[in-house]
């Protein structure tokens, strides 16, 4: 009995460890996110010069994404995340200088740096949540990335405040990076040893299952094109809502800031309320609902032109783009064999979604407009609605089975 009892707690605090994890890049991305008319200015930069910056965390996020499903068979779970999160910290830390040196090319450098530890992470926390849930019997990642929003709103809300008082954007920086390195400290001591090196045992159990590679696998690139368009969506709002706001609709720099919060607010119900939903009105169901939302949030913005609609239309965008990455990521699990490697593919997607994102929405925001460049956004949620029907479960695809085992 007390090893049942030892065991559930060691549970519950890797739980916990892995919501801290989700936590923490949250806080970090929207406390420079919020910044970024600060940012813009005292870099010196154009739109798309800010959109050449951005990339910066596009090419490091990609680099680690592209590595992760390797790192972590090879060294597992725990090494990833902390090595991960080392890295985050360090390119904090070196934004931060960039604004005291006003040097764009440092700080793009500072988010490759901050882009190649969260993409390496990325992975390896998903592949933790999704054991965790097998331990739990209960669906828990999408409130792990309900976490994750819940950063987001936490640094938005400390981004608004620090702006409104004129606060310096490179101490703001600074003292984010520093503030996150206890909580890593801690929670990595959560997190056992050796999680994920056991995948390639685990797949040579079944080796007389028929499956084709990743590559060849239609549902498998469809759910990949879903997180591209919900990441592309999210991506979007993390790097430009701010000025899209300021630009676009006339705000001052504290109100963009402030619509963002109804964003990242509405990012994080959507994903502490997404479990119930998708348990019980099945993947399907809750994607193309996303997808619509999303629809109709970034359509408002770019064709209205109102204060109030504004603000409603922001926490449709984050409700439209809650859900994409911990429900592809759980599909991405179901289509096969090897689920660390299926994983970095569906997360690689979104990342490229990343990679192109900033720049291209730079490029087509000088010179037509940000709520214009915005089309492109929209566009893919369209075709997110449209193949919807990927993310379901196999079973699904044969039969009327109920919704109901973990993901």
């Amino acid at each position: 009995m007390s090893a049942a009892i030892s065991h559930r707690k060691a549970t519950q605090l890797r739980t916990w460890a892995l919501f801290a994890f989700f936590f923490l890049p949250g806080l970090v991305m929207a406390s420079w996110a919020t910044r970024t008319p600060a940012i813009r200015d005292t870099l010196s930069v154009s739109t798309a010069g800010m959109g050449v910056v951005l990339f910066g965390l596009s090419v490091g996020s990609m680099s680690g994404i592209l590595c992760s499903g390797w790192l972590v068979k090879r060294f597992g779970t725990r090494s990833i995340i902390r090595s991960g999160m080392t890295l985050m910290v360090t390119g904090m830390l070196v934004m931060g200088v960039a604004l005291f040196l006003s040097s764009p090319v440092l700080f793009a450098l500072g988010l490759a740096i901050l882009g190649s530890g969260l993409g390496s992470a990325e992975v390896a926390m998903n592949v933790e949540g999704a054991i965790v849930e097998g331990l739990l019997k209960k669906t828990v990642l999408p409130m792990m990335h309900g976490f994750y929003s819940l950063g987001t709103l936490a640094g938005a809300g400390i981004g608004m405040g620090l702006t409104a008082f004129n606060f310096s954007a490179y101490g703001h920086l600074l003292v984010i990076g520093l503030v996150v390195i206890a909580p890593i400290v801690i929670a990595i001591t959560a997190i056992p040893h050796g999680v994920g090196k056991s995948n390639a045992v685990t797949d040579a159990e079944n080796p007389h299952e028929p499956h084709p590679p990743f590559y060849k696998d239609l549902q498998l690139l469809l759910i990949g094109t879903i997180v591209l368009a919900m990441a592309f969506a999210e991506g979007s709002a993390n790097d430009w809502l701010p000025l899209l706001m300021v630009d676009g609709h006339g705000f001052s720099p504290t109100s963009g800031s402030m619509i963002y919060v109804g964003f990242t607010l509405g990012m994080t119900v959507g994903r502490f309320t997404g479990g119930w939903f998708i348990d019980r009105y099945s993947r399907v169901t809750v994607v193309r609902a996303c997808a619509l939302m999303g629809i109709l949030g970034i359509g408002l913005i770019i064709f209205v032109d109102n204060t109030v609609v504004a603000g409603i239309s922001v926490i449709l965008w984050g409700l439209g783009t809650s859900l994409g990455f911990p429900l592809t990521i759980s599909a991405a699990g179901d289509t096969g064999p090897d689920p660390a490697t299926r994983v970095s593919v569906v997360a690689a997607s979104g990342y490229i979604a990343f990679l192109v994102g900033p720049p291209l929405l730079g490029f087509l925001g000088e010179h037509y407009g940000l709520r214009l460049a915005m089309l492109v956004v929209l566009s893919l949620m369209v075709v997110a609605a449209l193949v919807a029907k990927a993310v379901a479960k196999p079973t699904d695809l044969v039969t009327n089975s109920v919704e109901g085992r973990v993901r």
